[in-house]
């Protein structure tokens, strides 16, 4: 494909969360000014790997290219957190990303958010386990070895983490988290027998293959979280221009739209949600408490 530009490797690590949300933006060249006629660029993780199957970061850019009538270009990095620091040193001009990440991004105060997704009254995260396991609820993790997707996301880690402890359960006392890179890591994990559960978004296992590679029979969900009050958000680079701010604020709108639901596959989850244009930090506020119970205190990341 024509938009695959060098993967932003080595960015971030999902192990430095502080040093990496709290550090000095790196300059770049390309950061000022006006980008009329440049190529829009977003940093995406993986999503996905069939490769028979329409990847739905390309139709995310084919429809915005549609929609704003400039090219697009897809830089790959390796989690969520990557994301953020390519955002906050203006490596790329914008990321669609979940609640927490995006409450870590704009706590730092180095990022903007064009618009957010206000969340459902739909749980976010169950645990996943194998039909044949003898967990039956999620006190049974106790002791037992559970899979997260990574630091920063949302579903694959701040709500079933918090979920665990209204079950009683603390990470790393009562049961072991690994993290395993993205929610594929952790039904790997899973399907090997590597772990007892995996954490995911309720809404990958309702997607099916090949999002989420259990059939019916194969896996059951034990618990299932809170709904957020943001289910996720656009983060833009400071430095981004007006022009290009405004273009996107009125395009991603009409490519989150009903019409393109299947073909944007893991995406449409913010499909039909009410939107938030320029959202204050303050409409994230509601994430510190449930970060607080993850080991994160989002008011020790300000920048």
């Amino acid at each position: 494909m024509r938009r695959h530009t060098t993967p932003l490797l080595g960015l971030l690590g999902a192990g430095a969360l502080v040093v990496a949300l709290t550090g000095c933006s790196s300059d770049s060249a390309d950061a000022e000014g006006s980008a009329t006629g440049a190529p829009i660029t977003i940093a995406t993780t993986p999503v996905g790997d069939d490769p028979t199957a329409a990847n739905p970061v390309e139709v995310l850019a084919d429809k915005l290219e549609a929609a704003t009538g400039r090219s697009v270009e897809i830089r790959d990095v390796p989690d969520y957190l990557s994301v953020v620091e390519a955002i906050r040193s203006d490596h790329v001009d914008f990321g669609i990303m979940s609640g927490f990440p995006s409450a870590l991004a704009m706590n730092t105060g180095e990022v903007d958010a064009l618009l957010a997704w206000k969340g459902s009254d739909a749980p976010v995260s169950t645990c996943v386990v194998l039909d044949d396991s003898l967990v039956r609820s999620l006190t049974d993790l106790k002791g037992k070895t559970v899979a997260f997707a990574d630091q920063a996301s949302s579903s694959g880690y701040f709500m079933p983490v918090y979920m665990l402890h209204e079950a009683g359960l603390e990470r790393g006392t009562d049961y072991e988290a690994i993290f395993a890179g993205g929610h594929e890591g952790s039904f790997a994990a899973l399907e090997q027998g590597q772990v007892d559960a995996a954490c995911t978004a309720v809404m990958l296992t309702q997607l099916g293959e090949p999002m989420f590679p259990f059939a019916a029979g194969e896996w059951r969900g034990v618990g299932e979280s809170p709904s957020m009050p943001i289910q996720g958000a656009i983060l833009a680079r400071q430095s981004l221009d007006d022009e290009t701010r405004t273009q996107l604020q009125d395009a991603l709108p009409k490519v989150f739209s009903e019409e393109n639901a299947e073909a944007l596959g893991a995406y449409s989850g913010f499909i039909g949600l009410e939107e938030i244009i320029d959202p204050s930090p303050a409409e994230f506020q509601s994430f510190i408490d449930i970060a607080a119970v993850a080991g994160v205190e989002l008011s020790d990341l300000e920048g």
